[in-house]
Formats: structure tokens, sequence, C-alpha cells
């Protein structure tokens, strides 16, 4: 390899040139290998765990949050259900008792 600045011939891993002293080469940046496995188990557990994990910290507490109230949103929607009902239901059976003890 040359150096773009003197042309001076250098070693091919050379940062710095060592006749003229210009960078020639920036250092390789080297990243941690992300598991997906991890991620997803994290997921798993905890909505939006495996997004932090994966260093998207606002997209991992945007998911939480978002799944956190829907899910809240979706169970209170059943017990809403559930209550009218067991209220038609509950009124029902005090009818059919009621009846029940007015034959007797």
């Amino acid at each position: 390899m040359y150096c773009k600045n003197c042309g001076q011939i250098i070693d091919d891993k050379a940062e710095i040139c060592p006749k003229c002293g210009v960078r020639v080469a920036m250092p390789p940046i080297v990243y941690e290998k992300l598991n997906p496995d991890i991620s997803a188990i994290l997921s798993f557990f905890i909505p939006g765990l495996g997004q932090i994990y994966c260093g998207r910290f606002f997209r991992g507490i945007l998911i939480f949050i978002t799944t956190t109230l829907l899910f809240w949103v979706v169970v209170g929607i059943i017990i809403w259900l559930w209550n009218i009902a067991d209220g038609f239901y509950l009124a029902r059976e005090i009818n059919k008792k009621r009846l029940r003890k007015n034959k007797i």
C-alpha cells in the first residue's frame, strides 16, 4: 500500500504513514455481536427488553409502554364484557329463585 500524501510504501495494516505522519486509514470499528436468541427471550418475558438489549432504548420503552397500555385496555374490555354477561345471568338467576319461592 502507498501513502496517499507522500507516496511512501507502507504496511497494509498501518494507520499512519511512518514517513510523513499522515493518517492513511481509519482503524476498523469493532462491534459486539448480538445474540438474536437472547433478544427474543428477553422480549418474550418483558416486551421491549430485546430492543433495549440491541441498543434501541427508546424503541424498547415505546414497545413496553404500548404493550402495557394495550394489555390493560384488552383486559378492561374483557372484564367489562364479563360484567355485562354476569349482570344478565345474575338477574335471570335471581328471578328464577323468586319465581320458585312464590310457587311454593
